[in-house]
């Protein structure tokens, strides 16, 4: 009816109100790292899953795409381009996934892994992103996330278990813009700068081959509408 406001319009002041909408700022920032949907033509295959974690669990998640992915090659003789898996970087509070997305120079200068409590081996908060290239030392974070003692084969698979591993095997990793926006306004508010200028920041440094969606709760409807199956981690 005249006498309610269209949903559309609803929806949009509730989101501003939130302080997760699309900031002007932003939209001048790292102009190819602007909100699309086209990253579900990267993820190859015939066989194809979504992987929704907001947590990171220690690399869990990335154990699990991993594990999917290799399984079609040896189980069911699936070559690389036949199978292919997307992952989901969102979140602001510690223990969110968002963090996996960006470069090293972002985790060393607002010190991530001590916000995410990540620590390596020697009990020191991690500067760089542990999860872009991980080694066999980094092995302990599996037993964390998977809750069991350390075992022989973490150790080979933490750096098969890597983000540039997992994209180089059909692994597209998507990032939320609205949980980027709320978390440069969580880092402004911790003493870390200006909410724009981190913002900028962030963007600049996304790790190669990471795509910002509009809204995360979006992609993972928008990939089920195009046969990429739903995995909740």
């Amino acid at each position: 009816s005249n006498s309610s406001p269209p949903r559309r319009a609803f929806l949009g002041g509730a989101i501003a109100a939130a302080g997760v909408a699309a900031l002007p700022a932003c939209a001048r920032a790292a102009k190819d790292q602007m909100p699309s949907d086209a990253w579900m033509d990267e993820v190859p295959g015939e066989h194809r899953c979504l992987f929704d974690f907001n947590q990171h669990k220690n690399g869990a998640t990335l154990l699990h795409i991993l594990n999917y992915l290799n399984t079609y090659s040896t189980a069911y003789d699936k070559s690389s381009g036949e199978v292919g898996a997307a992952a989901t970087l969102y979140g602001i509070n510690p223990g969110s996934s968002i963090a996996l997305g960006f470069d090293d120079e972002i985790w060393e200068k607002y010190e991530l892994g001590a916000y995410h409590q990540l620590l390596d081996a020697d009990g020191q908060a991690y500067t760089r992103n542990v999860f872009w290239q991980p080694e066999s030392s980094d092995a302990h974070l599996l037993a964390l996330g998977t809750g069991i003692e350390p075992i022989a084969p973490f150790l080979g698979a933490m750096p098969a278990l890597g983000i540039q591993s997992l994209q180089g095997m059909g692994t597209k990793f998507i990032m939320c813009n609205n949980a980027l926006n709320a978390w440069s306004f969580e880092l402004a508010s911790r003493g870390k700068g200006e909410q724009e200028e981190i913002n900028a920041e962030l963007r600049a440094h996304l790790l190669p081959g990471v795509s910002i969606v509009p809204a995360m709760v979006i992609a993972i409807e928008l990939a089920q509408e195009a046969g990429i199956r739903y995995n909740k981690q």
